[in-house]
């Protein structure tokens, strides 16, 4: 029998068979398309998520910095509210020290009464200027509607010639500092007259 008319069973086999590519299977560009749609989302959630992240340590950190610069310059404003306030008596002292001295008897005086008084005016001008650098500033009471925010009333004074709640008198004198009230006004105030209205004279300055 020749080899040509064999049983094709009985042939060997020339070629093994080949299993079909991954690539050539029903449904895989639709299963890579989906891939790609989910790790697109995926990444998308995850940048904005970051960017929602710096957003909110930028705003943090620029809060910080407003707060930071805030407390500064109230320190510098301030920061001497104590010392201020001590000087404040120191002051009270010089005031109360020339007041004690008769106005005739200070224009009569000679030699080291003389120099004294000046000594002593001239320190007084120096310490209220030096207060004024820094922010303090004395409330012009006198004369003003009283205003429990900047006076203390320690008495009453009965005038019908003075609208009602007039400050009249200024036993001692306040002061502010950076706009706030470092010490108020210990003042006297009028009762019996017409009642005082806004438009009175305001009752600090600074």
């Amino acid at each position: 029998m020749s080899e040509d008319t064999r049983n094709p069973a009985e042939q060997p086999e020339t070629m093994a068979s080949v299993p079909p590519e991954a690539s050539d299977a029903p449904g895989a560009p639709e299963d890579a398309a989906a891939m790609f749609a989910a790790e697109k989302e995926r990444l998308e959630a995850e940048i904005a998520s970051l960017k929602d992240k710096f957003l909110r340590a930028f705003a943090e950190a620029d809060n910080v910095r407003r707060r930071a610069e805030r407390e500064v310059a109230d320190a510098k404003v301030y920061g001497i509210t104590g010392f201020a306030r001590d000087l404040l008596n120191v002051a009270d002292d010089f005031e109360r020290a020339l007041g004690t001295i008769d106005p005739q008897a200070r224009e009569q005086a000679e030699g080291t009464l003389k120099t004294l008084l000046e000594g002593i005016e001239l320190t007084g001008r120096a310490l209220n200027h030096a207060l004024t650098k820094h922010g303090v500033a004395r409330i012009e009471a006198e004369g003003a509607k009283f205003d429990p925010n900047l006076h203390q009333a320690m008495f009453e004074v009965p005038n019908p010639q003075v609208p009602s709640g007039t400050v009249v008198q200024v036993v001692q004198p306040g002061y502010t500092i950076g706009g706030r009230v470092l010490r108020p006004a210990m003042v006297g105030v009028s009762k019996g007259g017409p009642k005082a209205t806004p438009a009175d004279a305001p009752a600090a300055e600074g």
